[in-house]
């Protein structure tokens, strides 16, 4: 049962009054401990009232993981403000669609995957405030902790960006107390401690790293270790060096550290767990890490934005259960699998995964027909990713009705991928798939078909994408043709493009 903290806000506060020599955040020289943190939080606090930051004001964050990013988080939400993470990966023009799309009012900004100020790669957004750093701006301390301590449960705490099929990313809706539930009971599953040193891999601007990453060592006391850019040997060393004792990350990151353990005589041995959110673990891989690692136990999961955590595998799961799904619901949630009637199908097979309880998102912001088209009048949110329940009730994840791949974690929309290449100018018309990787685990192909009296080259088209999308949004491999299949309906056949990738 998770403590009655109800807020984050109040969650610090209680935790830096009862551990206040705790530490929370170890970022190179870099050490917070609890008590620094809940005083750091308030000056920044201190410093957005005075810019006019009003309960309920979103406020942008964009960097790479670093204690910097920590302090201005828990300061926006003492501030009563609602965080929209921004990621380091964003070009200036994706960063300012989604600065506009949720409103904010000021953005808060880093130093980027290269250590530059990613300011200067915004254009000019008429009425936002930009700033690196906040201190208390000469704002009352007083009036900041009574903004903290009127912050409600319901009240929204994030918005995180989602990719979504139509090619617009959708801003998902979280509150203080989802948030709080689902990463008590996650932690809580991962037993996650105060004796634990974890490496946040995942961005703090995706829902893992901030949610299952910032917000759930805060809760449980643990270490972490923001990582801005991940290296397969950074990351050993880090291991050695630190004594990392819990690691998160998909099946590539564990496969390279095998790999790296071959390469060279690394002490590994204070890790005991590992958390995988994969469709699929390969057993091997699990026998390899528990006998050349020593790893205690393996946990893999399942999530989504919009619902949070949604199920995860148990202490004492066999390796076949946790390699082949990703395990039973978690407290508080129900999941179904229904066929294309909306019934519910029998154990072993397949239909759309269902998912209804506290971890649902409160809707898309400012967007109530696609909310509606995801949360029905039941309150089930409908994932679109294609699942099996066995009769345990475990999980296995075997497709995705949306076109949506993922590619190092990270869901790419084709539609999305489509729409920022043709903004290069020479092309007509783009399909993106995604097809397997070994590397990545997808990745994406695009076709592409030329403007009329242009002749675009695939390698400067890629050389465009990599200077003006995010680093997995950029396919692959592009290829040139005359024209694009289409169904009988007129649309472009993707299944016909898809097979025709595989061939290839």
């Amino acid at each position: 049962m998770a403590p009655d903290w109800e807020t984050l806000p109040r969650m610090l506060r209680d935790q830096a009054e009862r551990h206040p020599d705790s530490i929370v955040v170890a970022d190179g020289g870099t050490r917070m401990t609890l008590s620094g943190l809940r005083a750091a939080a308030s000056e920044v606090a201190r410093g957005l009232i005075a810019l006019d930051v009003a309960p309920g004001d979103r406020v942008a964050l964009w960097g790479v993981n670093s204690a910097h990013w920590v302090r201005h988080a828990f300061g926006i939400w003492d501030a009563g403000a609602v965080i929209v993470p921004l990621s380091s990966r964003f070009k200036g023009f994706e960063a300012a669609e989604l600065i506009a799309k949720t409103g904010a009012k000021v953005l808060i900004t880093g130093a980027g995957p290269s250590a530059a100020p990613l300011a200067d790669l915004l254009p000019p957004i008429p009425g936002l405030r930009q700033v690196t750093h906040l201190d208390g701006g000469g704002g009352s301390a007083r009036e900041a902790d009574d903004r903290a301590l009127a912050v409600r449960p319901e009240d929204l705490c994030e918005i995180m960006s989602t990719s979504g099929t139509t090619g617009a990313p959708k801003g998902v809706m979280l509150d203080h107390a989802q948030v709080l539930r689902g990463y008590w009971d996650w932690s809580e599953i991962v037993t996650l401690d105060e004796h634990d040193r974890y490496p946040i891999i995942a961005p703090f601007s995706h829902g893992f790293g901030l949610n299952a990453g910032l917000i759930a060592c805060v809760l449980r006391r643990a270490t972490m270790v923001p990582i801005p850019i991940f290296t397969p040997d950074a990351l050993m060393s880090l291991i050695s060096a630190e004594r990392i004792t819990v690691l998160a990350g998909p099946p590539t990151l564990f496969h390279r550290l095998l790999d790296e353990l071959d390469r060279g005589s690394w002490d590994v041995s204070s890790l005991r767990v590992a958390i995988c959110g994969a469709a699929a673990v390969p057993s091997a891989l699990i026998t390899r890490l528990v006998e050349r690692v020593g790893l205690k136990r393996m946990i893999n999961a399942y999530g989504l934005m919009e619902g949070t955590v949604v199920s995860m595998t148990r202490a004492g799961d066999p390796i076949d259960v946790i390699a082949n799904t990703t395990g039973r619901a978690v407290p508080g949630i129900e999941v179904k699998v229904v066929d294309d009637d909306g019934k519910p199908v029998a154990p072993g097979e397949r239909g759309e995964i269902l998912q209804r309880g506290y971890g649902v998102m409160r809707g898309y912001w400012n967007e109530p027909a696609r909310t509606a088209e995801a949360i029905d009048a039941g309150g089930w949110l409908h994932t679109g990713d294609v699942g099996v329940l066995d009769a345990a009730g475990n999980l296995a994840i075997v497709d995705r009705k949306k076109e949506l791949y993922i590619v190092n974690g990270f869901n790419v929309s084709p539609a999305e991928v489509e729409s920022l290449l043709l903004r290069e100018g020479s092309l007509a018309q783009t399909a993106v798939v995604g097809v397997p990787d070994p590397v990545t685990g997808e990745a994406g192909l695009a076709f592409v078909v030329p403007r009329p009296g242009a002749a675009p080259d695939p390698e400067a088209l890629l050389g465009w994408a990599r200077a003006n999308m995010s680093n997995f949004k950029v396919p692959r491999r592009i290829v040139v043709v005359d024209a694009l299949p289409a169904n009988v309906n007129g649309k472009v056949d993707k299944p016909a493009l898809r097979k025709q990738a595989l061939g290839e």
